[in-house]
């Protein structure tokens, strides 16, 4: 699993015109899925994004998690974040997972990611042409690949 981390003073997910999700300040993830992903991967990722340490302290430091920071998270599925561009100019997305595959996946990261934080995670919809705005604060973006764990 990919996972891009930002951390945002807010963030929103529009499909069809609608809004559909919205957080304030928090994390927007989106998360990318290959084959060979599964529930170790969800389990590891869930626990590292929950305890990151990125939100400000009262020193402006960033020494705080998002639990400590009583913020909010949206995660968004992004199966583009497995785009392979080593050869030629249009990315090539064998490596993420069919549908079949990653949507209950996806899924099952919000619910553990939910466990573990203790709070509700807003989504998008697996599949859906969304629209995602935020705000990044910093800015700080941070990219975590559960393939690179050690």
């Amino acid at each position: 699993m990919r996972a891009v981390i930002q951390r945002v003073l807010r963030a929103s997910v529009t499909i069809d015109g609608k809004l559909h999700s919205s957080i304030g300040k928090g994390m927007m993830l989106l998360i990318g899925i290959c084959d060979e992903d599964n529930e170790d991967d969800i389990e590891w990722l869930a626990k590292k994004v929950v305890n990151l340490r990125i939100f400000d302290d009262e020193n402006g430091v960033m020494n705080k998690s998002i639990i400590d920071a009583a913020g909010e998270m949206l995660a968004v599925s992004q199966f583009t974040l497995m785009a392979s561009t080593r050869k030629g100019n249009r990315p090539s997305y064998i490596k993420a997972a069919r549908p079949e595959i990653s949507e209950p996946l996806y899924e099952a990261f919000c619910r553990k990611l939910s466990e573990v934080s203790g709070t509700a995670v807003r989504t998008g919809i697996f599949g859906a042409d969304m629209q995602c705005e935020l705000i990044n604060d910093g800015p700080v973006t941070i990219i975590i690949d559960t393939k690179n764990k050690e």
